[in-house]
C-alpha cells in the first residue's frame, strides 16, 4: 500500500484590519475592521449599539435596516469598509434631546410591535421611506414597506404609526 504524501501548503496571512471612520448618530467613530466585517457587526460589536437587529443575515427581513446618508440600507449586506466617512443613524440616534422621533412616538401610540425584534428596523425604513416622498396611499406604504418583515404581523398598526407619522412631517 502506497504512502500518502504530505503536501506543504503555504499559509496566507489574514488581511490586515482597515481604519475608517463613521459618522454615528452625529459622532464621529474611527474604528479598525477587517475587510469583511458588516456595516451590522461593526454597529453592534464594535460600537455596542444593539438596537439594530440580525435577524436573517441575508438582507430578506430588514431587522438591520438603518439610514446612511439618509438612506435605508440592510446592515447586514454592507461592508463597513464601503461607508468610511458616511453618517449612519440607527435607532439610538432618531431622539433628541429626550424626545421621540415622530415615528418612535406613532409606534407607541399605534402599539405596532408585538415582540418588538423588527421595530428598529422598521422605525428606521419608514424614517427614510417618509424622507423618500413616495408614498401618499396606504398600498404604497406597504409596497414600500415590504422589504420589512414582522414575525408578530403587526402590519396593520405599522402603517398606522406610518400614516400618522407622515401627518406630522
Amino acid at each position: 500500500m502506497a504512502r500518502a504524501r504530505t503536501v506543504a501548503r503555504p499559509t496566507i496571512p489574514a488581511p490586515e484590519k482597515t481604519s475608517i471612520v463613521l459618522v454615528v448618530n452625529g459622532a464621529e467613530r474611527p474604528l479598525k475592521v477587517a475587510p469583511w466585517t458588516t456595516l451590522l457587526d461593526a454597529l453592534r460589536d464594535y460600537l455596542d449599539l444593539t438596537g439594530t437587529k440580525k435577524g436573517c443575515d441575508h438582507g430578506q427581513c430588514g431587522a438591520c435596516t438603518v439610514l446612511v446618508d439618509g438612506r435605508r440600507i440592510n446592515s447586514c449586506l454592507t461592508l463597513a469598509v464601503t461607508k468610511d466617512g458616511a453618517h449612519v443613524t440607527t435607532i439610538e440616534g432618531l431622539a433628541k434631546d429626550g424626545t421621540l422621533h415622530p415615528l418612535q412616538q406613532a409606534f407607541i401610540d399605534h402599539d405596532a410591535f408585538q415582540c418588538g425584534y423588527c421595530t428598529p428596523g422598521q422605525i428606521c425604513s419608514a424614517v427614510g421611506l417618509i424622507a423618500e416622498g413616495k408614498a401618499k396611499t396606504v398600498d404604497e406604504i406597504r409596497e414600500l414597506m415590504s422589504g420589512n418583515i414582522c414575525r408578530c404581523g403587526a402590519y396593520p398598526n405599522i402603517v398606522a404609526a406610518i400614516e400618522q407619522a407622515m401627518g406630522q412631517s
